[in-house]
Order: structure tokens, then C-alpha cells, then sequence
């Protein structure tokens, strides 16, 4: 749904027919990001798949999963949250494959890259455990909510590792944000 400013009720922009898996359903919605044009694009965890919805639509196109439940490139198990870079490139996080994978612009991809993880479920620095949100820094660095290794994980581009940022016994962190300057926000279970 969307809310305006000063708006004391929301419109649906993507989804409301139900729980399903035509294109103008979805089933479990998780994570959501919005481009510079207004597109919508939504980890449509249930069905397995990211489906964008452009401004006024009444029907998503699938731009990335769609392909049942897997670990093949062009499957997800479990997608929570999605994120679009400023050249249209599209980042999940494949929560049960412990991987964040990159799709290319719009529905053009019929697979994806692993560009996080993907070295079954871990706490090494090449691996992850049930990643959760990711955010994009202005270098389009990954931030990881690696919510099973209690810990944030910085990853950069093109790296067979990530770094950890921040790490904690009993922290599980759920929601991760960059602002403008670079901040770190981060919302967390402890």
C-alpha cells in the first residue's frame, strides 16, 4: 500500500487479489524497494520470486525467481528483501540459500549472480546464515543483516569475502538502512 503525505488512507499499489500466484497476486509479501521512476519491486517470498510493479499498474512483471522453490541461479528459496541500485540492477536476499544474489535490469535476466554467500549456511566470512535485509551504500557496497550469525556484513563488489561491521552475541538484526552520509541504522532483536 502507499500513503500519501497527510493522506489518512492508503491505495494498493501492488497485490490486494488475494493470496496468490498470478500477476496481479502475491503471497507473502516481504521486502520492497522503490527506483527513481516509481516502480515497485517486491520479494514475493511465498511465491518465490521479485515481481515489479510500475506506477498505476494493475499487474507486476517478474523480474527475477519465478522458477519454484531452489537453489539453481534462477531460483530463490525464501526471498525477504530486494534492493534496486541506481543502474537498475536488482539485489536480493535469498534467505534460505544464505546468498544475496544481483539480476540485471528489469525483466531482461532469466538468472541471477551470487554476490554475497552462497557457500551454504555459516559463519566463515565467504558464507551466511538465513540473510535478512540488505541496503546499498553511494559505492554500491553490500550491508547484510546476517541475522543468524548475529552480526552486519560489509560486502564488496566482486569480493569472495565480506567483512563484519558489527557483530554480537544475542544481536539478531532483522532491518538494515544507509542514509546520505553513510550512517548505519539497523533494527535488531535483542
Amino acid at each position: 500500500m502507499k500513503w500519501s503525505p497527510n493522506s489518512s488512507r492508503g491505495i494498493v499499489v501492488a497485490g490486494g487479489n488475494g493470496r496468490g500466484s498470478d500477476a496481479n497476486q502475491l503471497n507473502l509479501p516481504w521486502g520492497i524497494d522503490v527506483d527513481s521512476k516509481g516502480n515497485i519491486y517486491v520479494a514475493d517470498t511465498g511465491n518465490n520470486r521479485v515481481v515489479m510493479w510500475p506506477p498505476g499498474a494493475s499487474e507486476g512483471t517478474l523480474v527475477a525467481g519465478g522458477n519454484g522453490l531452489g537453489s539453481a541461479l534462477n531460483q530463490f528459496s525464501k526471498p525477504v528483501d530486494v534492493k534496486v541500485d541506481s543502474n537498475g540492477m536488482i539485489y536480493v536476499s535469498d534467505s534460505d540459500n544464505h546468498r544475496v544474489m544481483r539480476w540485471g535490469r528489469g525483466n531482461l535476466a532469466t538468472q541471477g549472480v551470487v554476490v554475497a554467500g552462497g557457500n551454504n549456511a555459516g559463519s566463515e566470512l565467504n558464507q551466511l546464515r538465513n540473510p535478512n535485509d540488505i541496503a546499498l551504500d553511494s559505492s554500491e557496497n553490500i550491508y547484510i543483516a546476517d541475522r543468524n550469525n548475529n552480526r552486519i556484513v560489509k560486502w564488496v563488489e566482486g569480493e569472495s569475502q565480506g567483512t563484519i561491521i558489527y557483530k554480537e552475541t544475542g544481536f539478531s538484526p532483522y532491518k538494515i538502512k544507509i542514509d546520505n552520509s553513510g550512517n548505519i541504522y539497523v533494527g535488531a532483536n535483542n
